[in-house]
């Protein structure tokens, strides 16, 4: 899903800076309204399918996602590119966006807690899995002294977990 180590594309060229009229502030703020909903979309998609319990459903997501993402990120270098004369020509647009993009990042938080929720649940599980594998392999035995003797490296199995549903 979050993965950091997917491949990194260069973004698409940037439009030049220049002074946007009423119709360009439009297009750019509709540029962003469709990268924002399209990113949306699938982010709620995402979340429902690992609320679900189908993690291996919401990770064909993936790609899509960092499509999407990219999408996002330009739109957002545009505007910010342009900010200025977007407050100038059209200062009620720009609050509109403002106000778009405090839901989108209300419903990214959404997100994250659930993707943080299912990563330390299944790391609780491999955890909990690991600990009676452990307890199973180590001998049950007193040293001299009475107490319980300490298992030494030989008698530690490792755990072999496939990443890969």
């Amino acid at each position: 899903m979050n993965q950091f180590t997917a491949s990194r594309r260069p973004m698409q060229a940037q439009r030049p800076n220049t002074a946007p009229g009423s119709a360009e502030a439009r297009k750019l703020a509709e540029d962003l309204m469709d990268a924002m909903n399209a990113l949306l979309g699938l982010i709620e998609r995402e979340t429902e399918l690992v609320r679900a319990g189908n993690v291996r459903e919401a990770m064909t997501l993936e790609s899509r996602k960092q499509e999407l993402s990219r999408n996002y990120v330009g739109a957002v270098s545009q505007l910010k590119a342009n900010q200025a004369q977007l407050a100038k020509s059209a200062p009620e647009l720009l609050s509109t966006l403002h106000r778009h993009h405090d839901a989108f990042r209300a419903m990214l938080q959404v997100n994250l807690t659930v993707l943080a929720t299912a990563h330390a649940v299944s790391e609780s599980v491999v955890r909990g899995v690991n600990a009676e594998i452990q307890k199973r392999n180590v001998p049950n035995t007193y040293t001299a002294a009475g107490r319980r003797a300490t298992p030494g490296p030989r008698h530690i199995t490792p755990l072999t977990v496939s990443r890969s549903l």
